[in-house]
């Protein structure tokens, strides 16, 4: 089966690595068809394992060869399409779509922060099939209130974002 990992705070905050390196640590736990999208840890993969016991030994891997706490989440290539196929805003030149790759139920926890948050002009959330996305416009995305909570530290474990392009070259490099 074709996944796909979303690794969590590479490059940011001098967690530094190259993705070739990442790649081999996943072909040496045994994944296959390995390679990166773009140098903010997106890993296509095959593996004939389950997404949990994928999660657990990736992990552990990353966690053990860059010595730094990793966190990963892995969709299949079918969960990876829906995060595409659902995205509930037109697209525009002014504006930046992110979607949130994390644990169940956190999308409820995002929805959360941003309705307490104050929204620039044209910054909106929805959540579609269990998935929260997030407009807003380009320049803005770190220095929105919303934008400063992604950082919370409580909240480090329980998800990644990828704006919403990242998703369209992830889905062409898994066919």
């Amino acid at each position: 089966m074709k996944y796909c990992a979303f690794l969590r705070g590479v490059n940011v905050k001098g967690t530094n690595m190259k993705m070739a390196d990442v790649c081999q640590v996943f072909k040496e736990v045994g994944m296959k068809d390995v390679s990166s999208i773009l140098a903010s840890g997106n890993i296509v993969f095959s593996s004939d394992k389950k997404a949990d016991a994928l999660k657990q030994i990736l992990e552990k891997a990353m966690s053990d060869h860059f010595s730094y706490e990793a966190f990963l989440f892995i969709k299949s290539q079918e969960e990876t399409e829906v995060f595409w196929n659902s995205i509930p805003f037109e697209k525009g030149d002014d504006l930046h779509i992110y979607t949130f790759v994390g644990v169940p139920g956190v999308e409820k926890v995002l929805m959360e922060e941003f309705q307490k948050s104050l929204q620039t002009e044209n910054e909106k959330a929805e959540i579609v099939n269990h998935i929260f996305y997030w407009q807003v416009l380009k320049g803005n995305t770190l220095d929105s209130s919303f934008g400063k909570v992604l950082g919370k530290k409580n909240l480090k474990d329980q998800f990644t974002s990828r704006n919403i392009n990242t998703f369209e070259k992830i889905l062409k490099k898994m066919g």
